[in-house]
């Protein structure tokens, strides 16, 4: 049985993932579960916020070695409270589930650093759904080549607060890759004004942010006179929940290395 540690359990994705775990109960159960220190549901039942039934784990403030006994800990919070998850886990010698976006360039390199002594499964989207895509793009990508304009579109709920958001910059990064381009320096973040006529070699993100929309993720590949579009649209967390849960399966059984949910699905 699976001891599967969960940080953020108050917030949306982490009452979620607390579901998700709950309907694996066969192979893993929560046994543990952080909340804010200032959250109102400090010390309650994690069970009763997230299915409405106590499982007998009571939320706590911090990972503390006296009290956290986890296998696998499923990280979906914000990149600072990630650094402070990576240290822990690397000093207890403890697998990691990374769902955070937002990461910086310093911060991904220490959790690839981290990665030489635990096993790290880190991804910007663990939709199954979206990873499938990201395969999609690098077909897309081949056969169209430079003979397109590329704009990749994204939307989520008003609460978001990093944009584009991480799945959006996967996709540039997954395509910038396969046209030998360096997206740091073809990416667009938008448009204003009157100016020169589109670079066909930039990749355009257009963010939209607004009420409770899950995910969605459109990539155009526009020619003239016909254009592709690859679509993704999440409808629920749970997506999301479920991804991590067959993350939490995989990463159990490896050793320390740093993996990505294309690892876990086998593309």
């Amino acid at each position: 049985m699976l001891k599967v540690a969960i940080v953020g359990a108050a917030g949306r994705m982490g009452r979620t993932l607390v579901e998700a775990v709950s309907q694996n109960s066969s192979t893993m159960r929560v046994s543990v579960a952080t909340v804010l220190a200032d959250d109102p549901a400090l010390g309650v039942d994690i069970g009763l916020l997230a299915i409405g039934a106590a499982i007998g784990v009571k939320t706590v403030a911090e990972l503390a070695s006296d009290e956290s006994d986890f296998d696998v800990l499923i990280d979906f919070t914000s990149p600072e409270a990630t650094m402070g998850h990576l240290a822990y886990c690397q000093a207890s010698n403890k697998a990691m589930v990374i769902g955070t976006t937002g990461l910086s360039n310093y911060q991904q390199q220490a959790i690839q650093a981290v990665a030489t002594d635990i096993p790290i499964m880190c991804a910007a989207n663990m939709s199954v759904g979206v990873n499938l895509c990201l395969k999609l793009l690098e077909q897309a990508a081949r056969v169209l080549g430079d003979a397109v304009d590329i704009e990749i579109t994204e939307a989520h709920h008003r609460f978001k607060k990093d944009a584009p958001s991480g799945t959006a910059l996967k996709m540039g990064e997954v395509i910038a890759d396969i046209l030998d381009r360096d997206l740091k320096e073809c990416a667009v973040y938008g448009r204003e004004g009157a100016s020169e006529e589109r670079d066909r070699k930039t990749i355009g993100f257009t963010t939209i942010r607004a009420g409770d929309i899950v995910g969605d993720h459109t990539v155009t590949f526009a020619g003239l006179g016909e254009r592709v579009e690859v679509t993704h649209k999440a409808s629920s967390r749970m997506t999301f929940a479920s991804g991590a849960i067959r993350a939490v399966k995989w990463i159990a059984e490896k050793e320390s290395g740093l993996y990505s949910m294309q690892d876990v699905l086998g593309l």
